[in-house]
């Protein structure tokens, strides 16, 4: 449950930090006339993430146990490569968010008769992004997890990310989003990890990855998967009592590539956040 809040809590901040810039953008230039239009982009891309989500699990749903398991490390492998490349994104780019969303509001608002089917494009976009990014992480994790926490975790970690929004542009509210989106981004990798684990074991069950098969360790007469806290683990960091040498690998491998990376150079600031209505 917690893994899904906390992803769609950033993933819904990201979403309300580029609405928000938009918004505040248009209000100090005085264009305030094309702000349903960003509501229409808006609406637009949740329905377009809700359709592919709703379309792939149900899919999987047809498929017989082998091909499920392919689909789950399809799925999950591409959830890995997503989250990781949003967390490394957001690092690069963040800090310079603000001023390539005014140009491209600018251009998006040029004199022609397509003003505002070009700002609900860009807006679309902008928020399908992040929406195809938890889609995919979200149905990763909820075919490698059962029981209602996942859902309920999403749900409450995207209402959380919208009164959060709400209250950094119309509230006053204060967020150091740079020491938000570090902590946030080590955790993902962290669950990456975990993805990437779980995508090795579902591609040997699949029949599609038979080395590195020994097992790494046996925990499970100290810390089995079904324990309350190996649950916790295990729903957190994909967290295994007998994982295989190969899960083992993976996990170590991806962190030991990943952290160091994502650890380098953190003196700026990810996004200035645009006062409102000023």
């Amino acid at each position: 449950m917690l893994v899904p809040f906390l992803i769609m809590l950033r993933e819904g901040l990201e979403a309300a930090l580029i609405v928000g810039i938009v918004a505040s953008y248009l209000k100090q230039t005085g264009r305030t006339q094309w702000l349903p239009a960003i509501w229409s982009g808006i609406g637009l891309a949740c329905l377009l993430c809700l359709g592919i989500g709703l379309g792939l699990d149900l899919i999987s749903a047809e498929f017989p146990q082998k091909q499920q398991e392919m689909f789950e490390a399809a799925v999950g492998l591409i959830a890995v490569g997503i989250l990781t490349s949003m967390v490394f994104w957001m690092k690069k780019a963040g800090h310079s968010v603000k001023s390539q969303l005014h140009g491209a509001i600018d251009e998006a608002l040029r004199p022609g008769a397509r003003q505002g089917a070009a700002l609900v494009g860009m807006v679309f976009f902008a928020v399908a992004r992040e929406g195809l990014e938890a889609v995919f992480f979200l149905l990763a994790v909820f075919q490698q997890s059962s029981g209602s926490g996942p859902v309920i975790g999403a749900a409450a970690g995207l209402l959380a990310a919208a009164a959060t929004g709400y209250g950094l542009y119309y509230g006053g509210m204060r967020l150091n989003l740079r020491l938000f989106f570090r902590i946030t981004g080590l955790f993902i990798l962290v669950v990456a990890a975990g993805l990437l684990s779980g995508s090795v074991r579902a591609l040997h069950e699949a029949g599609l990855w038979n080395g590195l098969q020994a097992t790494a360790f046996d925990l499970s007469a100290v810390l089995p998967n079904d324990s309350a806290i190996g649950s916790v683990l295990t729903g957190l960091f994909g967290y295994q009592d007998t994982p295989s040498v190969g899960e083992v690998s993976a996990y170590i491998l991806f962190l030991a590539l990943s952290l160091p990376l994502f650890l380098s150079d953190a003196r700026r600031p990810l996004i200035a956040r645009p006062r409102s209505g000023t």
